[in-house]
């Protein structure tokens, strides 16, 4: 690591290479030529995840690929993730793309990203002089823009463990293989009495619907197990779709995305009421 932070030091203009299933795309379709190229998937510290039973968190190094997280005890922890890294590309891509690589392309599109957006996550930002704890929601200004500076490499990212049900869904233009035409997490912190809605691929940065959270709390009693009605859970995903700002691309239009939302977060909310 300490090897990694002086070169990127040195080399301001550098790109980090952890899977290269974004930077491979942006050079051989996007005429992308970075100056120099930093491989990162040797560093095991950025390939190791942990549990933290006393801080009833878990600590994921920014290197490991999404086939870790699609089953296993990771998977168990957090189940959210398991199945939106179980979403990612063909099982090539899913061995070696990387969480790091989703914070560091921060596509609205990005699969992982709901699920820290929804879970409260801490990126752990390295830099040869400094480091930094970025909350999730202060570390994505825009659409493939970060608050990253140069110099800095995301390390590794921390959540929270929650008791009670969590999921993640997409819609894409097929069933597999495919760049969100939008997506959501949703995680129920049944201590808390507390649902959060994240979602992706319809607006410039991922959304937390925290009107349709808080408007949510007020109808229903979240503490423990709950069963919402179907009028409530309808309400609930048209209210989050009305806190998106989609756009019309090649994948989608805006209304179809508006759409596909409010759906993706009435099912979920349903999902974690049975």
């Amino acid at each position: 690591m300490d090897h990694l932070l002086e070169l990127l030091a040195d080399h301001d203009d550098a790109s980090v290479l952890a899977g290269g299933t974004d930077l491979m795309v942006e050079v051989n379709l996007h005429g992308r030529r970075p100056g120099t190229v930093i491989p990162v998937g040797g560093l095991e510290e950025m390939r190791e995840w942990n549990h933290r039973p006393r801080s009833n968190s878990v600590t994921i190094g920014a290197a490991l690929p999404y086939s870790d997280m699609e089953r296993g005890p990771l998977a168990e922890l957090l189940p959210a993730l398991a199945q939106a890294a179980r979403t990612v590309g063909s099982p090539q891509i899913r061995a070696a793309g990387t969480i790091g690589g989703n914070l560091g392309t921060c596509s609205p599109a990005g699969d992982i990203l709901p699920v820290l957006a929804a879970l409260d996550a801490t990126i752990h930002v390295l830099h040869r002089d400094h480091s930094r704890d970025i909350r999730f929601a202060d570390f994505m200004t825009g659409v493939k823009r970060n608050c990253l500076t140069p110099g800095e490499v995301v390390h590794s990212v921390t959540v929270p463990l929650t008791r009670g049900w969590q999921g993640y869904a997409k819609v894409g233009t097929r069933n597999a293989m495919v760049i969100s035409t939008a997506s959501a997490c949703l995680v129920h912190d049944a201590e808390e009495g507390h649902v959060a809605l994240a979602l992706g691929a319809v607006a410039p940065t991922i959304v937390r619907a925290v009107k349709a959270e808080a408007w949510l709390s007020r109808q229903v009693d979240l503490r423990g197990t709950f069963r919402v009605s179907p009028e409530t859970a309808h309400e609930f995903g048209l209210r989050a779709a009305s806190e998106t700002s989609p756009i019309t691309d090649h994948r989608s239009t805006a209304e179809y995305r508006r759409h596909a939302v409010s759906v993706l977060a009435r099912r979920l909310l349903e999902r974690s009421a049975s």
